[in-house]
């Protein structure tokens, strides 16, 4: 069997950055090659043209080119064009693109499009409460409606995205995996009282309501410190830095016990999560968060949001705690509680790293996955 992936987004020092997409699509596409099925991944909008291999995945990285006239429309068909060429060339039996922007639209192969609902700009602008781009909508839709089959990686992304865009398509829910040995516990030294919060400094993460709930943590213990870990996003609303709205919402204290890095290769991130005492990721918009995943996977107690999807992934009171993101009161006391219980933490990351493994180990997720993709080139 032989797979394709379109991406505008890999983990690989030669690409451009790479956010939670593109590591949920390296997990998968390594995952898949480990298992004996052949894996080409198509990364468009790069700086170069070039080939790599990383992990006996094949990386066709495909240089942004301007068009004079319809340059979105253009641009796609250029790509179509050679991707097609590897198909026939490789013997590609099938392609899977994400849903984000509708990378696939107007795309046409000679082998069937699947596309994986990682989260659309249409599923975003819904749970954000704000109005999408008309062009982005009609992509969306497009992509979405002439691909032969559509998963998700959770069911409430599923369910909405079939709401949002009427569609008429079964779609089949198969989790996002991760390396559970990769993304193992080690013993090392914990920075007490330290939450750490990594991904996009960006209002959508709920780091705004994390502010909030930092004034009343540090209120009640002295030892409260939070690292962001992250680059910083300009906020949709307000049209200023995200990082600057965050800080203008602390107290004076508070600010003094707060860190910001901006920018952490992706192979260290781990290394800051062991020495965290807590995580804490407050988001109103994710599918199926590649950072909950590895914090679990790290046996790290996880103080999370409670919506639609986290219901999914988290037991609350059991792999950590989630609340609602707006509950600034009880968000900062279930932090406290935990700050004050190491025994409990202890439990909170024991529990998760289980339910990892037992549920969404890669070696589970992948079988799932190539057991889909057979069905698929079979119909």
């Amino acid at each position: 069997m032989h797979i394709g992936f379109l991406t505008s987004e890999y983990p690989h020092d030669n690409l451009k950055p790479s956010g939670g997409l593109g590591t949920s699509i390296k997990n998968l596409a390594v995952g898949l090659s480990n298992s004996g099925v052949k894996v080409t991944v198509f990364v468009a909008y790069q700086n170069q043209d070039d080939i790599y291999n990383d992990q006996e995945v094949k990386i066709v990285s495909i240089k942004a080119v301007k068009h004079a006239v319809f340059g979105w429309y253009n641009e796609r068909k250029r790509i179509q064009k050679i991707i097609q060429k590897e198909i026939d060339k490789e013997s590609i039996q099938l392609i899977e693109a994400p849903d984000w922007t509708g990378i696939s639209a107007f795309m046409k192969f000679t082998v069937p499009i699947v596309i994986r609902l990682n989260g659309s700009d249409a599923y975003f602008c819904k749970l954000d409460g704000r109005t999408q781009k008309f062009k982005n909508f009609v992509l969306e839709k497009t992509a979405l409606t002439s691909a032969q089959e559509v998963v998700s990686v959770s069911t409430f992304t599923g369910e909405l995205t079939k709401k949002i865009f009427s569609l008429k398509h079964h779609i089949k829910t198969i989790h996002n995996g991760i390396d559970a040995n990769q993304f193992s516990p080690i013993e090392t030294h914990i920075n007490e009282g330290q939450l750490l919060y990594f991904g996009t400094i960006i209002r959508k993460k709920g780091v705004l309501e994390l502010a909030e709930a930092f004034n009343l943590v540090v209120i009640k213990n002295e030892k409260a410190s939070l690292l962001l870990l992250g680059k910083d996003a300009i906020d949709v609303f307000t049209k200023t830095s995200t990082i600057e709205l965050f800080y203008n919402l602390l107290t004076p204290e508070a600010k003094t016990r707060v860190k910001h890095i901006k920018e952490v290769p992706y192979h260290e991130i781990k290394n800051y999560i062991i020495k965290a005492n807590i995580v804490v990721l407050p988001s109103f918009a994710e599918a199926f968060p590649m950072t909950w995943l590895e914090t679990l996977a790290m046996k790290k107690a996880l103080v999370s949001s409670n919506i639609g999807w986290a219901n999914e992934l988290m037991v609350d009171n059991k792999t950590g705690f989630t609340v609602n993101p707006k509950n600034h009161e009880e968000f900062a006391e279930r932090i406290i509680e935990l700050l004050n219980d190491k025994q409990l933490c202890e439990s909170f990351g024991k529990a998760g790293r289980q339910r990892v493994i037992e549920k969404f180990s890669a070696e589970k997720i992948t079988n799932q996955n190539i057991e889909f993709y057979k069905a698929v080139i079979n119909k």
